[in-house]
């Protein structure tokens, strides 16, 4: 028995499977009818056409008030000192007035002190004689233990004299600077102190505690103290002043006292600087130690000033070169703490 073949012109069985509506205007999804000769409703859907996607455009960014315009990039900022604007030609004109006085300044010192070539020639005799006497240096055993006294009571002083000098020295440096933001009268005071303090001599405080405790090495550890304490404040508040403000402002925001924020913020970032500003007074009380010994405050200047006025040149060489190997040995030491900090010390 032979199956039966389907004419060709009869449409597909489409009661199971609907088609969709293409018609213009037909709702998308929707169904429709079959053509009436098939015998029976032919469910149809309707898809969308085909769409081309733009590429997509980022919005400008937008704030409150609408969307932000990018302006131009823009030139660089006017000269503008205390808010007012100097144009170019000016600025030059007030450098070229400034080269000019620092020049004046220099020439007017030169014809006031009579400094000159002339001078040294005419003066070499006097030079060379004192020069020959320093040779040979006296090494005879007497004078080398004299020295060798000297110069641990020069270290003692340097090391008793910093002591001091640092303790008095970097709290006025604290009160003095300015991003400690102290009270203006006692920052003020405490400015007047320090410059009080390094514009008298080390020589003039050696007379003067001589004159208290007498001769001996406590009224030179007493003058540079007074003297060192001045310098470590005017120097210590600029390097505290030469801080990042950045930690500084981020401390204060967490509303950290004045003193936290000096404590946590400003001297952990200068504590290198201050470091070495400490051991660089250190070599600067040795050679000062050499100065007031002349007046009586111990030390290996005392010894110098005895064996200049005796005209003693061979002991005076003895003691010069152990002042240098004093001063070498200090800076070596120096250098060797300022690597253990991290500093870039060849």
């Amino acid at each position: 028995m032979t199956k039966p073949t389907a004419r060709p012109d009869t449409p597909p069985d489409t009661e199971s499977h609907p088609q969709p509506d293409t018609r213009p205007g037909a709702r998308v999804g929707a169904l429709t009818e079959a053509p009436a000769d098939t015998g029976g409703s032919v469910p149809t859907i309707n898809l969308p056409p085909p769409e081309t996607s733009a590429p997509e455009v980022p919005p400008p960014p937008l704030s409150r008030c609408g969307p932000i315009s990018v302006p131009p990039a823009a030139a660089p900022p006017a000269h503008r000192p205390g808010g007012r604007w100097i144009p170019a030609p000016i600025r030059r004109f007030r450098r070229l007035i400034l080269l000019a006085v620092i020049l004046l300044a220099i020439g007017w010192s030169f014809r006031g002190t009579e400094i000159g070539i002339a001078s040294l020639v005419e003066g070499r005799d006097g030079a060379l004689r004192m020069i020959e006497g320093l040779f040979p240096p006296d090494v005879s055993s007497e004078l080398l233990q004299s020295v060798g006294t000297a110069v641990i009571e020069t270290l003692q002083i340097s090391i008793a004299g910093l002591t001091f000098g640092a303790i008095g020295g970097l709290a006025l440096a604290v009160l003095i600077a300015g991003n400690v933001q102290a009270p203006r009268w006692l920052s003020s005071a405490a400015r007047s102190f320090a410059t009080l303090m390094r514009s008298v001599p080390e020589l003039l405080w050696a007379l003067l505690f001589v004159s208290t405790v007498g001769l001996g090495p406590a009224a030179g550890v007493y003058a540079i103290s007074l003297h060192a304490a001045g310098m470590i404040a005017k120097l210590g508040s600029e390097q505290l002043e030469a801080v990042d403000p950045a930690p500084v402002e981020a401390v204060r925001l967490t509303g950290a006292s004045r003193p936290a924020t000096t404590v946590l913020a400003i001297i952990p970032q200068a504590r290198n600087n201050l470091a070495s500003l400490l051991l660089y007074q250190w070599e600067c009380n040795i050679r000062s130690s050499a100065v007031i010994g002349f007046v009586g405050a111990g030390g290996i200047g005392q010894a110098l000033g005895v064996a200049l006025h005796l005209f003693r040149y061979q002991e005076l060489a003895t003691l010069l070169l152990a002042l240098l190997m004093l001063v070498f040995t200090v800076d070596r030491i120096s250098r060797t703490l300022r690597r253990s900090m991290g500093a870039a010390v060849r």
